[in-house]
C-alpha cells in the first residue's frame, strides 16, 4: 500500500500540477460533476484531465477502500501525501526519488 502512494505522490508532483496542489477542495469540486460529494470514476476519467495527470493509476491509489469512488477523505489524504512528498524526498536516501527533488 506504501508503494502506491508513493507512485500517486511521484505523479502528482512531477505532473506539474501546482494548481492542484495549491487549492485541493476546489479541484475536488471540479472533478465531482454531480455534487455527490465523491468522485466517481467515471468523474475521475472523464475530468481529471483537466488536471494533468493519468487517470487510472492514480485513482486507484487514493481509492483506499476499493468502492470505485474517492471521499473527501481520502482525497485529503492523498493531498497530504502530496504536499509531504517533496520534504520526505529531500531527506530520502533510496532510489524511489524522482530526479529534482
Amino acid at each position: 500500500m506504501a508503494k502506491k502512494w508513493v507512485a500517486i505522490a511521484a505523479a502528482l508532483a512531477l505532473s506539474g500540477s501546482a494548481a492542484l496542489a495549491a487549492d485541493w477542495t476546489e479541484q475536488f469540486k471540479v472533478i465531482d460533476t454531480d455534487g455527490s460529494g465523491t468522485i466517481a470514476q467515471t468523474e475521475w476519467e472523464a475530468n481529471a484531465g483537466k488536471l494533468g495527470i493519468d487517470p487510472v493509476p492514480q485513482f486507484q491509489a487514493m481509492d483506499k477502500n476499493n468502492n470505485s469512488s474517492i471521499s473527501k477523505s481520502e482525497w485529503a489524504a492523498a493531498e497530504k501525501m502530496v504536499k509531504a512528498f517533496p520534504v520526505s524526498c529531500k531527506s530520502a536516501t533510496e532510489s524511489w526519488c524522482p530526479p529534482g527533488y
